[in-house]
């Protein structure tokens, strides 16, 4: 998937959003149809994170945990560093932004899961990543 900055309003209508403890987190999904071929039931969104530091201290995002669900219940969890190869750290009042992507077998599903952020102190804390639905036109209804 490609790195290339994606106009974020102009994407899935609705944003997901959560803040903890002065880290704000919006995801907008959106389908890619062109990467997906429903007849071999392959599906692929991509979806675009905000992360805004609304809190007084310097983070670093030092890891992440994704839980993907597809329709029929299949759950496929990942664990990894950093997110698209890197740590960012955030000053307070600054955002950072990714576009990433998943596939799934069915037509749709949801995400959900944490970012591990580290504080200037050496101390960490989760950072939730709101849960959001993946919603193809293949589907007729939508789980979020």
């Amino acid at each position: 998937m490609s790195d290339d900055k994606v106009d974020f309003m102009k994407m899935s209508k609705k944003a997901y959003e959560a803040t903890t403890q002065g880290v704000k987190v919006s995801v907008r999904p959106f389908y890619l149809d062109d990467e997906s071929d429903p007849e071999e039931g392959r599906y692929f969104w991509a979806y675009q994170v905000k992360i805004e530091n609304v809190g007084s201290e310097t983070l670093q995002l030092k890891s992440r945990y994704w839980c993907i669900t597809d329709s029929v219940g299949r759950v496929e969890e990942v664990r990894g560093e950093g997110v698209i190869g890197e740590q960012p750290v955030i000053e307070p009042g600054f955002v950072f932004e990714y576009t990433s992507g998943a596939p799934l077998g069915t037509a749709s599903g949801f995400m959900s899961g944490h970012y591990c952020m580290h504080k200037n102190d050496g101390t960490s804390f989760e950072v939730e990543i709101p849960a959001f639905s993946l919603d193809s036109p293949y589907d007729s209804h939508t789980l979020n």
